[in-house]
């Protein structure tokens, strides 16, 4: 109990840092002499290119939301898993990551997570969101099958899209073949 206490509050505390971060900061609007009063652009007018920063804006908020994600997640100790080169199958040495990532689960009932497979940069796109979505059943199924509620893991597969490294070795590669365990609440 005493735990669970401590864990809410710390998501309220990032959460809380995470949303007074983004808040804009006061704009002072100045004006020269060689512009009228009022004709200062206001930061609720859009702006020649506006499509652009709302599109920027729109992908900050994205990262900003995975990464709050990212921090409850790590906050959890949930863990992700990696597999072998075009394979789905849980391997031996992730089954104490998935025991630990059940355990978890099944001391936090309230919270749900969402399984994310990923894959390395070889093959088509098509191919790894296949391997991906693979991937994560394979993981919910391992989970369900050591109790877990099936109602409390989401899949989503992201292929090669979302690669944690960028070079072209096995070594790369091998860190981009794995699915993330990501806490969502209900």
């Amino acid at each position: 109990m005493k735990n669970k206490r401590f864990f809410l509050l710390g998501i309220i505390v990032v959460l809380s840092v995470f949303a007074l971060w983004g808040c804009p900061k006061k704009s002072q609007v100045t004006t020269s002499p060689e512009a009228p009063q009022g004709t200062a652009p206001s930061a609720a007018e859009p702006t020649p290119g506006a499509g652009e920063s709302k599109d920027e804006l729109a992908a900050r908020q994205r990262a900003k939301e995975e990464s709050m994600e990212r921090a409850a997640t790590a906050a959890a100790g949930l863990q992700p898993i990696y597999f072998d080169f075009d394979k789905s199958f849980v391997r031996d040495d992730a089954r104490a990551v998935m025991k630990a990532n059940a355990d978890w689960l099944k001391s936090n009932p309230n919270m749900k997570v969402r399984i994310e497979g990923n894959s390395d940069e070889r093959g088509t796109r098509e191919y790894n969101q296949a391997l991906g979505q693979r991937r994560a059943a394979s993981a919910k199924k391992y989970l369900v099958d050591m109790g877990i509620s099936a109602k409390q893991i989401s899949l989503i597969s992201y292929g090669k899209e979302k690669p944690v490294c960028n070079e072209a070795s096995e070594g790369c590669w091998q860190k981009n073949r794995r699915d993330d365990f990501i806490a969502v609440t209900k």
